[in-house]
């Protein structure tokens, strides 16, 4: 991977990230297009590695309420009164929040990976549908601090449904959150506030399970390298960016992009640029050569590693 194909691509991680439009289904198309094969393992790792960039983006962004939240959170968990303040009460409804994902992740991962090409494309499409609705029939009243122990499991189980591919973890959180009566700017700083546990464990697990395929690879390791950190800067300006967008703007721009998007994958998929259906991906070779001749994986299989 080129160094200016590594920095394209860590700005549209960024860029989709947050934004309610899918990052991964964006990063692995753009990533077919600009001639990686999905089935490299190379190319997963660089794909996954990537988005700790714009994990750290948040950590960094919201540095000081992560700080207060975690301090509250154990103060009351010690002194056993975990309600006892606001932010210990809002700390532990992001608690309450993250179980769906975590359990239903588990539950249906099985399931969740024989989905194919085509939910890519329908999630995008039937989810900024939701998206609209959210936008013209919400009432956009409540804020970060009315946060109820219902609405947390509510935003939670819409987090969860971000592991059909194609849905964005920030796009069906925000939708939730305004189908619930928040304003944008709240629906969206909870959403990241909410996505701080699950990003956390699963960055982790995903760093553990992808830097070996790196080793020996130096070109690959330093367009990685690159790429994260380009991802990271460009995430922290994106969060910005999008708090203030959404404190006097609408969501229409991201629904027509998702439609637009989704049409556009529907329409790669029928004339047989990307696979249709899921197929099993073929073993990550450990060299260059052993990779020469394999078959593209379908864009559900690569979304899901």
């Amino acid at each position: 991977m080129s160094l200016l194909a590594a920095v394209f691509l860590g700005i549209l991680q960024a860029a989709t990230e947050f934004l309610p439009v899918s990052s991964t289904a964006h990063l692995l198309v753009f990533g077919e297009l600009l001639g990686h094969d999905l089935a490299d393992p190379r190319f997963r790792a660089f794909a996954t590695i990537i988005q700790t960039g714009t994990t750290l983006a948040v950590l960094v962004y919201f540095r000081t309420e992560i700080y207060a939240l975690a301090v509250a959170g154990l103060r009351s968990l010690a002194r056993r009164r975990p309600l006892e303040t606001p932010q210990s009460r809002l700390a532990w409804f992001i608690v309450l929040g993250t179980i769906p994902a975590a359990v239903l992740g588990k539950l249906f991962e099985k399931r969740i990976e024989a989905l194919g090409n085509w939910v890519i494309a329908g999630s995008l499409v039937a989810l900024g549908l939701v998206l609209l609705a959210a936008e013209r029939y919400a009432r956009h009243l409540r804020h970060v601090e009315d946060v109820r122990a219902v609405d947390a499991v509510l935003i939670g189980v819409g987090q969860a449904l971000a592991l059909v591919p194609g849905s964005s973890r920030s796009g069906t959180t925000i939708t939730t959150g305004m189908l619930l009566g928040f304003t944008r700017e709240a629906a969206a700083r909870f959403s990241f506030l909410l996505s701080v546990p699950i990003i956390l464990g699963a960055g982790a697990y995903k760093l553990w399970k992808t830097v070996p395929v790196l080793r020996g690879e130096p070109g690959w390791a330093l367009a990685t390298l690159v790429g994260t950190a380009v991802s990271a800067v460009a995430g922290y300006l994106v969060i910005d960016w999008l708090l203030g967008w959404l404190r006097t703007r609408t969501t229409h721009v991201f629904v027509v992009w998702r439609i637009a998007a989704g049409v556009a994958l529907a329409i790669l998929i029928w004339q047989g640029v990307l696979p249709a259906g899921e197929h099993p991906a073929p073993p990550a070779p450990a060299t260059a050569a052993a990779h020469a001749g394999a078959a593209p994986a379908p864009l559900g299989a690569a979304l899901r590693r």
